[in-house]
């Protein structure tokens, strides 16, 4: 396999696209730390790490859900199954990744440093948590949710309580796509014996659950906006996220689950990108 081949079959593997999710919530983050402009090293130094934990995270988790994945329709295209990858290569990529993870926390502060071995360790345990508790949608939450705080101490290394309302924000709203996300999998789970909400509740309890939590993700991103003193022009973003939250759950239902890609990709895509102009605009024009 040619080199841009390889990595276009990376880029597939760890579902590069998916950096959106996390991405704006970490320069978000970054630029409340600093009340506006973090500089540029700052944040490409943080665009490293954060690309270079998640790249760590999904290929684990492809290594140990592989079994899995050979098993499982949906997934059974995925490069590492059909071979255009091979195992020794992943490891050696997730290591690769860890270690550029490190360094780039080395080049932030010292206290990024000091937490770059916990946060590895998190990223890659949400992949062994499905094995045992359905709790595993919040539990990735938390590993997103550390995305805005990860951009705060990189800027200001201390932990204040914008980024950890900011935390539990993330921490809801992915739970709640990602337990929409898990939809598709239901029955496969079961036969597997794997935890999921949809999978341990059924569908229509696991849709609760998931709109339950991202009411919860609206009540804390609007909190975070207000202790961090940002202008009115967030509160008026917050409200279009808000609406497009309760859009999401709309588009869904129990009977008819065939736009669950798009609520939980593109939907879910614009929020973070709201998330971070919100911010930018409430603390500019506020």
């Amino acid at each position: 396999m040619n080199p841009f081949s390889r990595i276009a079959a990376i880029c597939r593997m760890i579902k590069i696209e998916h950096s959106v999710f996390a991405l704006p919530f970490a320069y978000a983050g970054a630029f409340l730390a600093a009340g506006g402009w973090p500089g540029l090293v700052p944040l490409l130094v943080l665009t490293v790490a954060m690309v270079a934990v998640r790249s760590f995270a999904m290929a684990f988790n492809r290594l140990v859900d592989l079994k899995y994945d050979r098993l499982n329709p949906r997934t059974a295209g995925r490069p590492l199954v059909t071979g255009e990858i091979s195992v020794a290569w992943t490891g050696a990529f997730t290591v690769f990744m860890a270690v550029l993870f490190v360094v780039a926390c080395a080049g932030m502060n010292r206290l990024c440093l000091y937490l770059a071995p916990v946060a590895l360790l998190v990223a890659a345990s949400y992949s062994l948590l499905k094995r045992f508790t359905w709790l595993c949608h919040f539990f990735l939450g938390g590993v997103l949710g550390l995305a805005p705080v990860a951009g705060w101490i990189a800027v200001d290394p201390q932990f204040t309580v914008p980024a950890v309302l900011l935390f539990w924000g993330v921490l809801f709203w992915v739970a709640g796509f990602d337990i929409l996300y898990s939809c598709q999998d239901m029955d496969f789970d079961r036969s597997m014996g794997l935890h999921a909400v949809p999978a341990h509740f059924g569908l229509p309890t696991a849709l609760v659950v998931s709109a339950f939590c991202h009411a919860n993700a609206a009540i804390f991103l609007l909190l975070a906006g207000w202790s961090a003193s940002l202008g009115w022009p967030w509160y008026a973003v917050w409200a279009v996220i808000a609406g497009v939250l309760t859009w999401e759950h709309r588009i869904i239902s129990p009977d008819d689950m065939s736009r669950v890609n798009m609520a939980f990709f593109t939907l879910n895509g614009v929020i973070a990108f709201m998330v971070l102009g919100g911010a930018l605009l409430g603390l500019y024009f506020g």
